[in-house]
């Protein structure tokens, strides 16, 4: 009996639903797990370690691991047509997966697979003459930096306290405030040249999570935020007692 190699089975028991994100991990033939996302077409299966496709470019983990043992090589080192594809075959790669971290509720898993594409796109500004290709990537910046922040503040609350969340996130916020304040104009998805952060979509969600935690959990103002209005309103004794009290805190260990 010849060996059957369609999907017709798999798919008609996982159907594709347009508005949803249908991600699951699975065992494969030698038992490992890994990750199966429903897409339109088909279904799309990543590795759980390494990068997602399980290659290893060159014998290194990563097609950027390798860009860089050449960048150690060749210190005017500058990315070759071909090597620009490659780095955008990557770029999808780590997309999907995050995608399938956040749904997965791994946000661990996605704020190491956010910050390998974040790695990846400065090593693209710095190494290659196409401005054009560069800025193709660079106006997904802010978007991979929103997942980062979304995954590491949810992380947070998981594993710490909902107060650790809030404070991430305001870290999350003021990244982007500077990336905003560096003229990004790729930051503008809308390309509307004089919209307020307050108002980008990215920031209004980090700030609507942010909020929702805080009224949820019943936080008040945190030590950090605290802080930030004794020394804008020159409280300078108090902003040496929540200092010290920071301090403190992160001394405590944390319990199991």
């Amino acid at each position: 009996m010849a060996l059957k190699k369609n999907l017709d089975r798999i798919l008609s028991q996982w159907s594709y639903e347009p508005n949803a994100v249908k991600v699951r991990v699975v065992q494969g033939d030698d038992g490992r797990d890994v990750i199966q996302m429903r897409v339109d077409m088909g279904v799309l299966q990543l590795e759980i370690e390494g990068r997602p496709d399980g290659s290893w470019p060159y014998g290194y983990r990563s097609y950027y691991d390798y860009l860089l043992s050449q960048e150690l090589l060749d210190e005017a080192f500058e990315l070759s047509e071909e090597q620009s594809a490659e780095v955008d075959r990557e770029f999808i790669q780590y997309y999907h997966r995050r995608v399938c971290w956040l749904t997965l509720r791994a946000f661990d898993r996605a704020v190491k697979d956010a910050d390998h594409t974040l790695a990846l796109m400065d090593f693209c500004l710095a190494h290659s003459s196409d401005e054009e290709w560069t800025i193709s990537h660079e106006q997904y910046r802010p978007f991979v930096l929103f997942h980062r922040i979304q995954a590491a503040a949810l992380d947070r609350l998981e594993n710490q306290a909902p107060e650790a969340a809030i404070e991430e996130l305001n870290h999350g916020l003021q990244q982007l405030r500077e990336l905003f304040d560096e003229g990004e104009e790729e930051f503008d998805v809308d390309e509307q040249a004089d919209e307020r952060f307050e108002d980008h979509v990215l920031v209004a969600r980090l700030v609507e999570l942010r909020e929702s935690l805080r009224s949820h959990y019943h936080v008040g103002r945190t030590l950090e935020e605290r802080l930030q209005e004794a020394v804008d309103t020159e409280q300078y004794e108090l902003a040496a007692e929540l200092r010290d009290e920071m301090a403190r805190r992160r001394a405590r260990p944390r319990a199991s």
